[in-house]
């Protein structure tokens, strides 16, 4: 299978299939978009002294960002190859943010504060032409955004849902206690990235004493974990350390096969791209369909309020083309000759309609006020009050999109219009449920 250009059918068919769609129904398809441009992306994260920047210089085969134990870089760093031979090259982040062939133009909300902590190194490394790699600043205890100067957790949170494969560290002696770390992994990582896609990694094992010492650290992280994920599972923990600064030993020895797991399964991240792809636009499109099938349901009832009115109105019309000029007679004395007198004496002609028309045409007048000004507003009002009744939530799945797209439901519901009444919702329902059906699922199927 080619990566590239199964993604690049994949960027085409979203074009063409769903953006319109998502335009519609105004949803934001920003995350989509950019998920689909440039290359596999791995981000590394965790407190200030778990490692990362070691990990990555040591991935890269040279020094290329700071490491020590205490902060020693406040930016988010992308690493990625320029394929150029002519060493490093930095790039700031307001080019980044400008670049419209970059992922990263909606980073520019967070303001100059974090675009001055945002930049690109272009390194002469061949594996980096198809992968990027994201170094991070350290998590910290009791930071704030007015600290940092811009929401770190949302920026992390922004990071991760482009990313492929997010590597989150730890060192043995904060497994997992620094303040941002835990809202990172209760919140920040759960909501904009899967959990297929992090892998955990306790770092600077070669810093413990002994064997007893490891395994009590390693113990302490798995309950961090716990209580962190709300989950009694525990997902794999990788054990590694920097072989060019640790001291050899048995039990460095030991953890070596490890480390070079981890590794390999750095290196493997753009073969995960083309999934991570798919779940986004599953997800998503996912969203827009419950979106649609409200204002589809909400069309249907319209429809059927719409002809219950027409059925009244098809039988006060038909009274009304036969008793208007009769009841005009009655009171007012006028006209002389009826039309129902003259069908019944056989001498009906084109001089006995104007009456009855006029009568037909304010009933249907009436009616079409009464269901513009009442009926229909109140048919909104309703659905409005009771917005779940529009969709079938008979998943956990589909519970949880509708706590993110029910907001923008009650917005579309709330400015419906006439003409939502007419078939366009359920003909785009199908076209969402034809893509979700068929054309993904021959993606899904491409890559198995």
């Amino acid at each position: 299978m080619d990566e590239k250009k199964l993604q690049a059918e994949l960027q085409n068919q979203v074009q063409k299939k769903l953006l319109p769609l998502f335009k519609r129904y105004q949803l934001d398809y920003s995350d989509l978009e950019s998920v689909l441009k440039w290359k596999p992306i791995v981000l590394v994260i965790g407190n200030y002294s778990s490692g990362k920047s070691t990990l990555i210089n040591e991935i890269i085969g040279q020094e290329l960002q700071r490491t020590g134990q205490a902060p020693t870089d406040d930016s988010f760093t992308i690493i990625t190859s320029h394929g150029e031979g002519n060493g490093t090259k930095e790039v700031p982040g307001s080019t980044l943010v400008n670049d419209d062939t970059l992922p990263f133009y909606q980073f520019k909300a967070f303001g100059e504060q974090f675009i001055s902590h945002f930049r690109l190194k272009k390194v002469d490394e061949p594996f980096l032409e198809n992968m990027a790699i994201i170094d991070s600043p350290g998590m910290l205890d009791a930071i704030t955004e007015k600290d940092r100067g811009y929401d770190y957790l949302a920026v992390l949170g922004e990071f991760a849902k482009l990313a492929d494969l997010v590597v989150l560290m730890f060192d043995p002696h904060k497994a997992g206690t620094i303040s941002e770390t835990y809202t990172a992994i209760r919140s920040t990582l759960p909501e904009t990235s899967g959990e297929d896609r992090i892998l955990f990694v306790m770092s600077r094992i070669d810093e413990c004493d002994n064997f007893g010492d490891l395994v009590r650290s390693y113990g302490t992280l798995c309950w961090n974990l716990s209580q962190m994920t709300g989950r009694k599972d525990i997902p794999r923990i990788f054990i590694t350390y920097a072989a060019g600064e640790a001291e050899p030993s048995e039990m460095l020895s030991t953890w070596s096969k490890e480390r070079e797991m981890l590794k390999k399964k750095i290196f493997s991240a753009p073969e995960f791209r083309v999934n991570h792809i798919l779940q986004d636009i599953d997800r998503q499109v996912n969203e827009l369909q419950l979106v649609c099938e409200s204002m589809a349901s909400l069309s249907k009832k319209g429809r059927e309020k719409l002809a219950g009115v027409g059925k009244f109105t098809l039988a006060a019309g038909a009274a009304a083309f036969f008793f208007t000029d009769l009841i005009a007679n009655m009171t007012l004395d006028f006209p002389q000759d009826t039309l129902l007198g003259a069908l019944l004496n056989g001498n009906a002609g084109l001089q006995h309609l104007p009456l009855p028309l006029t009568g037909v045409g304010l009933v249907c007048f009436l009616a079409w006020l009464w269901f513009t000004r009442w009926s229909f507003p109140q048919l909104v009002k309703g659905c409005r009050s009771a917005l779940q009744d529009l969709v079938v939530l008979d998943t956990n799945y589909k519970q949880n999109l509708w706590l993110k797209v029910k907001e923008k439901v009650d917005e579309l519901v709330k400015g419906a219009r006439l003409s939502d009444i007419g078939s366009v919702h359920c003909r785009n329902l199908n076209k969402i449920r034809k893509f979700l059906g068929r054309d993904l699922q021959d993606y899904y199927n491409k890559i198995r």
